[in-house]
């Protein structure tokens, strides 16, 4: 008895027999095969491309022939013709099988296909998006059978594509009659499923073949700043990338003081969460605008956010997260329509999903940190930091992992700095200070030349050197304890001191002199006493909380450690050592993860599968509250020190030697800054 042709698919390496004639696509779906079609057969979309392979082919058993599938037909010419077909290329819904073959499915015709993350570490992310498109052709109404065109869409989907049962949002049937009519009875729907057997939802519909692409937004929601990636859902591609300020920065710079405007004025949460979606509203359109596509085919966005950012995006009271128990209103994920959430510039019914919350003050950022970067997953005891206004910390390995959040304020990111100001070109970055005769130079946004190399006035002629920007404000101090210009304690030493008339009296305190631009008409940058303070409020609050999660895992000291957030990703790791933000490890142990929590934004944006991880993990982690901690007291004032009281960093020392310097003159328990010494509140 004769037997059918085998068909072997590469890479995946499935097989199987099939009779002669059965097309390719066919056997590619029988087989579970990861070979895409929008069009379900009809030869229009090309996205079930394959290339044949032919000859012997001992590992697998086979001879493949020349006739091991059928003629080239006339729809593969037509659009070949049109669009072009790559060399040896097929159409999997055309070719049919007629003996033994060898086929293989490349990237760009798999359904999931591969996307490489090229940060911290690159890492391949599985396309697996929620929301899918599907063409069919629907029977035209009939007197004779009284079924409505929702009806009939049900049974194409069933017949053509085993759908069985699906929702409709009302926005979308309210124009479905229209849109079959204008497309001759064939339409393209987007179908969003929230779970493996969860009925499929239609969110959006084209007449017609849609080929135009739809598109999700991975929203990074921050204290100070909103960033969206807009991704394609096909293909994972980030199209553009755009970010807007926070316009809640009014309201209060840290979180707490929003939860405070939220308790001292009536309806004030009401007030930040509209300032807070009509700017979700303008990054959309913006963003849309950029990468010329219709907003109305952003079709998914993913969020990921603080808990008071997560109460004031859903119009929630945030607050029970301003004092203990710090009780959220769910911690659990979301998932809700555009019009629930209340933004007007995605489609009606373009779906929202938001991470689930860690604890009161770890966020669906923290969460997506631990997404990208999987602490749980390393073999050594890996310490992750989300730099930001409010500062997420994970510590971790394959057997726990922990998590809390430590309020760093805005300093890190410029503001409260006397002549800080937001990352923008003509912003100091990045600053090295001789140690011999105190002399800066610097880098600014918009310029890879220092300010002491030919040309850098005439290339910054029209920027200007305008402010310092938060890398640069910590490049800046840790410079200035390297060149003995500030002490241990924070102190700014005076001219006679330092030797440098750079160090200027401002009244009881002292300030240094970056960059003079006053006779042009330019700023006065300077460091002062104050600015230090504030970097060293921040440093001690980030530097504790890390101490207490190595304290709970009786660690003395951490493997490695990744930097995380937009902020990080510019950090000088030795500056960072330096200043005391962040253990002692040897550099090479220090690395960027970029931005963490918008990386697993976009991971969450194109898999489901990714989304039951964290789900699962945000339960797995134990969550530690530094409010009600008494040993983070301990070490924020020890961590307040330069680059610290007590904690040894030998492998800095190997890199550089700080000054031992004092430029204490008394003033009892006053501190560097004038004042007595205080606790970052929390925000």
């Amino acid at each position: 008895m004769t037997q059918d042709p085998l068909v072997i698919f590469t890479p995946s390496g499935k097989r199987g027999r099939f009779a002669v004639g059965t097309p390719v696509l066919t056997a590619a779906r029988q087989l579970g095969v990861d070979l895409d079609s929008v069009c379900g057969g009809r030869g229009i979309c090309s996205k079930c491309q394959i290339t044949p392979s032919y000859g012997d082919f001992p590992k697998h058993g086979v001879n493949v022939a020349e006739g091991a599938l059928s003629d080239w037909n006339s729809v593969e010419q037509r659009y070949d013709d049109k669009r072009g077909l790559k060399q040896g290329r097929r159409l999997g819904c055309q070719a049919t099988v007629q003996g033994d073959i060898v086929i293989d499915v490349p990237a760009e015709s798999q359904v999931h296909k591969q996307v490489v993350r090229k940060a911290a570490s690159a890492r391949v992310i599985e396309m697996d998006p929620a929301t899918r498109l599907y063409f069919v052709e629907v029977d035209e109404p009939d007197m004779h059978e009284p079924t409505g065109d929702l009806e009939r869409l049900e049974r194409a989907l069933k017949e053509q594509w085993e759908i069985t049962e699906i929702d409709i949002d009302f926005s979308v049937l309210s124009q479905l009659q229209t849109v079959l009519r204008k497309g001759k009875w064939q339409v393209t729907v987007a179908l969003n499923t929230l779970a493996e057997n969860a009925r499929p939802r239609v969110i959006a519909a084209w007449p017609g073949l849609h080929e135009t692409g739809h598109f999700g937004l991975a929203v990074d929601l921050g204290s100070t700043t909103i960033a969206a990636h807009l991704t394609h859902l096909e293909t994972g591609e980030v199209i553009t990338s755009s970010g807007i300020m926070n316009p809640q920065i009014r309201f209060g710079e840290d979180l707490m003081s929003r939860v405070s405007y939220a308790m001292m004025n009536p309806g004030g949460d009401v007030e930040m969460t509209r300032a807070v979606r009509e700017a979700i509203d303008t990054l959309t359109t913006d963003i849309a605008e950029e990468a010329e596509i219709d907003p109305s085919l952003i079709l998914e966005t993913v969020f990921v956010c603080n808990p008071v950012m997560h109460h004031l995006l859903l119009g929630i009271d945030p607050v029970q997260l301003g004092q203990a128990p710090f009780a959220l209103a769910t911690s659990e994920p979301l998932n809700l329509s555009a019009t629930e959430l209340g933004l007007s510039a995605l489609p009606a019914a373009a779906r929202i999903y938001i991470l689930p919350c860690i604890a009161g003050h770890v966020g669906a950022d923290a969460a997506a940190v631990a997404l990208s970067e999987e602490p749980n997953k390393s073999d050594d005891l890996v310490l992750i930091v989300d730099v930001g206004t409010n500062a997420e910390i994970l510590l971790g390995d394959t057997s726990h992992v922990l998590a809390c959040s430590s309020p760093t304020g805005p300093a890190f990111e410029g503001a409260q700095i006397s002549s800080g100001q937001r990352a923008a070109p003509g912003a100091i970055e990045a600053i090295r200070i001789d140690p011999v005769s105190k002399t800066p130079r610097f880098k600014v946004i918009g310029c890879d030349l220092w300010s002491d190399d030919d040309g850098f006035w005439e290339q910054t002629a029209q920027t200007g050197v305008t402010g310092i920007c938060g890398s640069g404000i910590i490049e800046a101090v840790a410079e200035m304890r390297i060149a003995g210009l500030v002490d241990s304690s924070g102190l700014i030493g005076s001219a006679e001191q330092t030797g440098t008339t750079r160090c200027e009296a401002e009244g009881r305190t002292h300030v240094y002199l970056i960059h003079d631009g006053s006779a042009d008409g330019g700023p006065r940058i300077t460091v002062t006493q104050q600015d230090i303070r504030e970097i060293q409020l921040a440093k001690s609050a980030l530097y504790a909380g890390a101490r207490l999660l190595m304290d709970k895992r009786k660690a003395d000291k951490v493997d490695r450690i990744e930097l995380a957030g937009a902020f990080g990703a510019h950090i000088s790791p030795l500056h960072a050592m330096v200043l005391g933000m962040i253990p002692d490890v040897p550099l090479d142990k220090v690395q960027s993860a970029g931005n963490a929590a918008g990386t697993g934004a976009r991971i969450a944006l194109c898999n489901m599968a990714a989304r039951r991880d964290v789900e699962r993990l945000v339960r797995e982690i134990t969550k530690v509250e530094t409010a009600i901690e008494p040993r983070f007291q301990e070490h924020f004032v020890a961590a307040s020190a330069i680059p610290h009281a007590t904690d040894t960093f030998p492998e800095l020392s190997k890199l550089v030697a700080l000054p031992q310097v004092s430029f204490n003159t008394g003033g009892g328990d006053e501190d560097a800054g004038g004042g007595r010494r205080r606790r970052r509140r929390r925000g």
